[in-house]
């Protein structure tokens, strides 16, 4: 590669930077060196891996276990606090490996990884760009065409040929500086979007009876002196039986298709992923399509118990046959106040009791019905105070989470932008 074929800008540059010389890419090699130190006397024992999501992480923490066998580290190679490390095995969030600098401390990697440090310790900017997909065209190039489906295969030599961008220190700090303050702003929005989801958990414990109580710990002051809660079974708060979705196959996306809702549409937290929609190649009769208010709930596999309230929003959807569906009697029972119950540890303790099986866990329509729904006595008000409660802070974890998003998505955006296109470089 020769660095000086052309001078490369960037989309978006800082002020002071616009008249300033363009960019070049130099290899690896010249800014690096590989990390080859092993781990001869098995002096180091804390073994590291590279996770695609969590970066470079210790493997007892990440696996809750050992994973490596101890007396099998002298192959390891010595990885200090500052070094990079890349691991090969591609996933969808890292379709050529990751790349992530250990921020943790000295430990251990596989000899199937790839550790470099810098020559000069004002690097932030690398940990940066390589959270891009700016080096993936080389990566992809450069490795062996045998390599397995799930990993990398590429010579360590011509890894550290990798062509990096290069620009000024003082324009590339100031780049990763401001790359650095988003990411703070991005911790900082996902520290309130976990606080806010752990305070409706803590609130629901005390909105709801626990086992064995007939009142929740915590009423609304207008119901302080109503009677004690009872104990209904679902079947008999709703309009009909479970019924179970389609048995068919789903089929890629179509608007000339129904969308399609199976267990893994469905997120952790009850929310309908349309980034995964689909289809089925079916003519559904209007018994098949979810209605305002309907609630399925998974029946197998380890997704079972998992819920989902269906919303005008997500479009019209059949559902799947690992799914049951329940209508609740909206005269005895509010689908925002059942939905929320589903969500509850007293709830979630009754489907590991009910679903145990010798084989797969699984609920069926009968044993769903058989639920236990704690319910206030006399009219839906006190259900109504409580669903409206949980419904409004659910509503400010949404928007607090569209926020997160939101930041998440410029600095995707920034970083396009503020890095040279890597096209044009010829590796």
């Amino acid at each position: 590669m020769d660095e000086n074929k052309q001078a490369l800008v960037p989309k978006l540059r800082f002020p002071e930077y616009r008249e300033a010389e363009g960019w070049k890419y130099i290899p690896l090699n010249r800014l690096a060196i590989r990390a080859k130190q092993k781990n001869r006397d098995q002096k180091i024992d804390r073994v590291l891996t590279n996770s695609a999501e969590f970066g470079v992480v210790d493997q007892r923490d990440f696996f809750d276990k050992d994973i490596a066998t101890q007396g099998k580290l002298e192959g390891y190679f010595v990885a200090e606090r500052g070094t990079y490390v890349y691991n090969p095995r591609i996933s969808s969030t890292a379709p050529v490996g990751p790349i992530s600098k250990n921020k943790i401390g000295t430990g251990v990697m596989s000899p199937l990884y790839t550790v470099f440090k810098f020559k000069d310790d004002r690097n932030d900017f690398y940990e940066h760009f390589f959270k891009t997909t700016g080096w993936h065209t080389y990566m992809r190039q450069a490795s062996s065409t045998g390599a397995r489906h799930d990993r990398m295969a590429i010579s360590s030599d011509d890894f550290m040929a990798m062509p990096l961008p290069v620009s000024s220190q003082h324009e590339q700090q100031k780049i990763a500086d401001c790359l650095s303050s988003l990411d703070e702003m991005i911790a900082a929005q996902g520290r309130k979007v976990s606080a806010l989801k752990i305070h409706k958990k803590g609130l629901m414990q005390q909105l709801f009876p626990r086992k064995g109580e007939t009142q929740p710990r915590l009423r609304f002051p207008e119901f302080h002196n109503a009677d004690e809660w009872e104990s209904v079974p679902l079947g008999r708060l709703l309009v009909r039986s479970p019924d179970y979705g389609v048995n068919a196959p789903a089929a890629p996306f179509s608007d000339l298709l129904p969308k399609y809702l199976r267990i893994t549409d469905i997120s952790e937290d009850g929310q309908y992923l349309s980034e995964k929609m689909v289809s089925v190649d079916m003519k559904p009769t209007a018994v098949n399509y979810l209605d305002e208010g309907d609630i399925v709930l998974a029946r197998t596999g380890a997704s079972v118990g998992k819920s989902y309230r269906y919303r005008k929003e997500d479009g019209r959807l059949v559902f799947a046959g690992f799914l049951i569906r329940v209508k609740p009697a909206q005269d005895k029972l509010l689908p925002a106040y059942l939905v929320n119950f589903l969500t509850t540890d007293v709830y979630w303790g009754w489907v590991a009791i009910t679903s145990t099986r010798s084989g797969q866990p699984g609920i069926n329509s009968t044993e769903y019905s058989s639920l236990p729904i704690p319910l206030p006595q006399g009219d839906l008000s006190e259900q109504r105070r409580i669903a409206d409660c949980l419904t409004s802070l659910d509503i400010l974890i949404s928007a607090h989470m569209q926020k997160l998003e939101f930041l998440k998505t410029h600095k995707e955006g920034l970083m396009q932008q503020l890095f040279p296109p890597m096209e044009v470089v010829e590796a």
